[in-house]
């Protein structure tokens, strides 16, 4: 069990006993745990300063995520890669690519695209929104699942700039003058803020607000009273 959580599970709506609620808080830096630390105190070991949960946690994911959703629109409709030959000039959004793919018989390669370049950054904005809505409700639904979800959705955010890297290939190797040349459109732009976006998001948002209750949430956002220092004793 990791040092910043101490939990009791029988079922979803299972009561979950937190390090917070324990007065237990672990620091960021060197893990180790301190009781009853006082809120910004810093760290016996190392210095950092402690809090038992990320400062401003939820109001920056919000603001990350909704920057992301309105990035997210130009990111699909904008031209992401504009080819200029000899016959003219074509521009291409990633469902169009996607689409010319899959008409060429590319089948691999349209559902590679597709699913790196328009599915995984849906499914981490509505990852990330469920998220942050049913934490700031201080929800008990499926704590186990939500948790995993969060892993998984930092797992497969790397794949997430799979546009990004084959536009700036061809960019880079496709430039013969008077023939053919490949530039990056707005939309690479869009869809790479989006990326960033959520994996701020990603980092902003504290997963351990997943096993508070509302009634946890609100006493620390009352604030907690000094306790006394107990740096001296050895961290658990």
């Amino acid at each position: 069990m990791s040092a910043g959580e101490f939990h009791a599970l029988d079922d979803g709506e299972a009561p979950v006993a937190t390090a917070s609620a324990l007065g237990l808080v672990a620091c960021p830096h060197c893990d180790a745990v301190w009781r009853d630390a006082a809120e910004g105190e810093p760290c016996g070991r190392c210095g950092t300063h402690l809090h038992t949960r990320k400062p401003y946690s939820l109001d920056r994911t919000w603001a990350f995520l909704i920057a992301a959703c309105i990035m997210y629109i130009p990111a699909n409709l904008l031209p992401v890669m504009i080819t200029r030959t000899l016959f003219g000039a074509q521009y291409d959004t990633i469902l169009s690519g996607v689409i010319y793919f899959w008409v060429s018989g590319a089948y691999g390669l349209a559902a590679i695209i597709f699913i790196a370049s328009f599915l995984v950054p849906l499914f981490k904005l509505t990852v990330l929104i469920l998220l942050a809505w049913l934490a700031q409700r201080g929800s008990s639904w499926r704590r186990p699942e939500r948790a995993k979800l969060y892993h998984i959705i930092e797992i497969i955010g790397r794949w997430s700039m799979l546009d990004v890297f084959v536009v700036s290939l061809l960019t880079g190797l496709v430039q013969i003058q008077g023939f053919a040349v490949i530039n990056a459109g707005v939309g690479i732009a869009a869809f790479g803020s989006v990326v960033v976006l959520t994996m701020l998001a990603s980092l902003s948002f504290d997963p351990r607000l997943t096993w508070d209750s509302r009634q946890q949430q609100q006493a620390e956002q009352e604030g907690r009273e000094p306790a006394r220092d107990n740096r001296e004793q050895k961290p658990a």
